[in-house]
């Protein structure tokens, strides 16, 4: 009997700008085999195997899958210009239900991901070739330690935040561990799902150990297995072992925080930085997702102007203390020091209007002539680390060893140093160091958290650039408001009659 399964890497480069350009698109050349043969029987079918489990990696990062946390929450404002852009996820108001276009794109990314990761662990398992057999046990790390990231990502993204006295009843994501397209699976427990998690960590950290950890290492490594366990342990509230990961890796001493405006650019511009703990491939012909809605470079009336769809909160810039690097190295004001903002037909230049930079794009990796909001994906940098270390210690009660941590971290950045350790200050700092970077949603809540009102810039208000009042500047959402976990999407429920929709959308989705 044979099966179509779709190519995994016709050319890397090739099918990465597919993604890169459209996240909607899927390659669409196959490849026929005999699933009673197997589908690696050579050193270059390795290879290109190997290549396209990375490509898929790559491919949910940055763009949807970091906008959905971030603009439904209190970092950012949308712009008069923003063209309903993410619009329902903004406001989640009436018009956020289960048929949300960016919802359905996050789930279907990553199983879509997942899937070609499940090929790859049965076509490794199928190698006959003794030599080509041991070959491949790195190869299985990989994908081993890419599905158990992806499942950590949905298992937050659309079940609750994990809770041990209901984790075996909280309905978490379809666990599928084989590539079947005409399965049907209905939502496993988050229970399921976290040990499924863990089991795929432990077999990563078996068959990559021997891969040594290396500032911005291209491909995991025993490091990154390390702090993906730390994220895993921090969910599950094993404290103990959440800071020991942390801890390890801020020890090893390999990766150092950026502490000066130069380093900053090398970090967040230029992509030479030394805190990333992994940081996959980028490349002209291998651009990454964009995350080009924060700036939005272009021309208008033969000026380079800025044209965002959001523009950060008040509430975020107000939360960075004067001497922030941050402040000065992701921000950057309006007018004649940067590019004026471009609305409503027109250009201004005002230096209260602070644009969020720190994904402006490095320029090497587009023909533009403006940088294109394309930057690296980093997918754990240090700087995580020290606060998953601060905020485990504090929660095992490890107080002024958290807040050491924490003065670390801020000591680095120029920050004021927190004097009174709390678990508040900790969660300040998670919101301000890791923005844009697609986790307010789920700091948020593992807290049991909400937050106030994302009131916007003075200047931006006065110049009429941004939306204010009801589900805009004044939206705030209370301590466990179902927003937080997002939809199941409506075309899988249809296509998938086993599947039960979240609670707060269930009505709601009957009547679509």
């Amino acid at each position: 009997m044979k099966k179509t399964i779709y190519r995994l890497l016709g050319s890397a480069a090739a099918l990465f700008m597919v993604f890169s350009c459209n996240m909607d698109l899927i390659p669409t050349s196959d490849i026929v085999y005999d699933e009673n043969e197997p589908a690696i029987q050579k050193a270059s079918d390795l290879t290109s195997f190997e290549q396209g489990i990375h490509v898929y990696f790559r491919s949910i990062h940055q763009s949807t899958y970091y906008y959905v946390s971030d603009v439904m929450t209190d970092g950012f404002n949308a712009t008069i210009d923003f063209g309903n852009n993410f619009g329902p996820l903004h406001r989640t108001d009436a018009d956020f239900t289960a048929s949300d276009q960016d919802v359905e794109d996050v789930w279907g990314g990553y199983y879509t991901a997942i899937s070609k990761f499940n090929q790859a662990l049965a076509a490794a398992n199928s190698i006959t070739d003794p030599e080509l057999k041991e070959n491949a046990q790195v190869f299985k790390g990989y994908a081993f330690f890419y599905r158990a990231y992806s499942y950590l990502y949905l298992a937050r993204t659309f079940g609750k935040a994990y809770d041990a006295a209901t984790a075996s009843t909280d309905l978490s994501v379809p666990l599928v561990l084989v590539y079947d397209q005409n399965a049907r699976p209905a939502r496993d427990t988050q229970e399921n799902v976290y040990k499924q998690i863990k089991s795929d960590l432990d077999s990563a950290a078996v068959l990559l150990a021997g891969e040594v950890g290396a500032v911005r290492a291209s491909k995991p490594t025993i490091d990154a297995v390390t702090a993906l366990y730390a994220r895993y342990y921090l969910d599950v509230k094993d404290y103990g072992n959440a800071a020991s990961c942390a801890q390890s890796l801020i020890a090893s001493g390999k990766y150092e925080l950026s502490d000066t405006p130069a380093e900053f650019t090398a970090e967040f511009l230029n992509d030479t930085g030394t805190e990333p703990i992994l940081q996959m491939v980028a490349s002209l012909n291998e651009a990454p997702n964009s995350l080009y809605n924060y700036t939005r470079l272009t021309t208008a009336n033969k000026q380079n102007v800025y044209s965002p769809y959001f523009l950060p909160s008040g509430k975020l810039i107000d939360s960075y203390s004067a001497s922030d690097l941050r402040l000065s190295g992701w921000f950057k004001a309006s007018g004649s020091a940067s590019y004026p903002i471009y609305s409503n037909g027109s250009a201004y230049s005002d230096p209260g209007v602070l644009v969020f930079t720190k994904f402006e794009g490095n320029p090497t990796y587009t023909s533009a002539p403006l940088p294109q909001g394309q930057n690296a994906i980093k997918p754990f940098r240090i700087s995580e680390m020290y606060l998953i270390a601060a905020e485990a210690l504090f929660q095992s009660g490890s107080t002024s060893d958290a807040n050491k941590v924490l003065n670390d971290l801020q000591t680095a950045r120029g920050a004021e140093l927190t004097t009174q350790p709390s678990i508040e200050a900790i969660q300040k700092e998670w919101f301000i160091e890791t923005v844009g970077e697609g986790q307010r949603v789920w700091c948020l809540k593992r807290w049991g958290a909400g937050f106030t009102a994302r009131y916007g810039q003075p200047a931006a208000i006065a110049n009429n650039l941004i939306y204010t009042g009801t589900y805009y500047t004044d939206r705030a959402f209370e301590k466990g408001d179902y927003h937080l976990t997002l939809p199941i999407p409506t075309y899988e429920m249809k296509i998938n009659t086993n599947l039960k929709q979240n609670q707060g959308y269930d009505l709601l989705s009957e009547s679509e």
